[in-house]
């Protein structure tokens, strides 16, 4: 791999610049996308002109139907949803028509249709500006969901979502875009439903997404000395690398699930349920969750720190699973 350096969000602006030079189907618009601050999108208008680069009002629900459209007629559109609680407003066009029509179809129709959109906390942006809401989504047939963790991944699963046939759901949380990393410099794709092992360890595993990769990797770093912790990344919720998980679990025989999403009904509960269900005779101690409690998301900084998952509390989930109940 090239020693080439940039942020999370230089490698998603160029993963769009190269499809576009790819593929003159690929076509951006949404909310803000000319604008030089949007990181992700900056210049795209300039180089390839305002016909497939478009700010869109600020009316979700009209800008994701014009999407779904344009996919339904060979197009691959890039629809910029700016922040995912704004998808709520929508929840007809991305959960029936955007994620139901090649089904309903027989397969006839497709709908390569890629929606980015941030999530996440961390910023003190209030209850309807900070929600994370991927297991929403997951929780609904017919959509992709992709979740990076890391400049490399971001590059390489959003190319593999502008090229996919399917629907995708690409999210990005507000506080990796600044995160520097080694990414090349040539078009790649990632696979949608691999796994990635983040740290290789044998006491115990941590499943976490996005943001929480890194708060999970700084966990198992401090603990290393005493608790070997495995880490894997899922990098797309929908398809899951369900043998990824299981894999990991028969060899520590423990689970902690790190989710910044609400924890009833939510991805932790889906990881916790594939344990139970397909690798109950590898577990040695009941799976914990560190995820966000259902509650809205706090404006007040204290507040927000305070429900959010944390190194300090992943940390604390890991030594009460592991206790003293290690493998031999």
């Amino acid at each position: 791999m090239t020693e080439r350096v940039i942020s999370f969000g230089e490698a998603l602006n160029e993963a769009h610049r190269l499809e576009m030079r790819r593929d003159p189907d690929v076509v951006v618009f949404g909310e803000n996308v000319t604008s030089s601050w949007r990181v992700a999108t900056r210049g795209l208008k300039e180089e390839f002109g305002r016909e497939r680069v478009r700010d869109a009002p600020i009316t979700e629900t009209a800008f994701i139907g014009a999407g779904v459209g344009a996919a339904l007629l060979g197009m691959r559109p890039i629809v910029e949803l700016m922040l995912i609680d704004f998808g709520l407003v929508a929840m007809d066009q991305l959960l029936n028509q955007m994620a139901k029509t090649r089904y309903m179809s027989g397969g006839a129709v497709r709908v390569p249709l890629t929606v980015r959109a941030l999530y996440g906390a961390g910023t003190s942006s209030g209850a309807t500006h900070s929600e994370s809401l991927y297991s929403l989504f997951a929780h609904m047939p017919g959509v992709k969901v992709v979740i990076p963790s890391n400049p490399y991944d971001a590059k390489g699963l959003l190319t593999a979502c502008i090229r996919d046939d399917d629907p995708t759901l690409f999210m990005e949380h507000r506080l990796l875009y600044p995160v520097k990393g080694h990414v090349p410099e040539w078009s790649y794709t990632i696979p949608l439903g691999m796994a990635n092992l983040v740290r290789e360890g044998s006491d115990v595993t941590v499943v976490a997404t996005g943001l929480m990769v890194r708060r999970a990797a700084e966990a198992a770093d401090e603990l290393k000395p005493e608790i070997s912790v495995e880490v894997i990344d899922p990098r797309t919720l929908v398809p899951l690398d369900e043998e990824a998980i299981l894999r990991s679990l028969k060899k520590t025989g423990r689970l902690v699930v790190v989710d910044e999403d609400y924890e009833r009904c939510g991805f932790s509960a889906e990881v916790a349920a594939l344990a139970a269900e397909k690798g109950f005779k590898h577990l040695a101690a009941p799976v914990a969750r560190v995820a966000t409690p259902n509650v809205p998301i706090p404006y007040s900084p204290v507040l927000e720190r305070h429900i959010l998952p944390s190194k300090e509390k992943i940390v604390r989930a890991i030594k009460n699973t592991v206790g003293s109940h290690r493998h031999p």
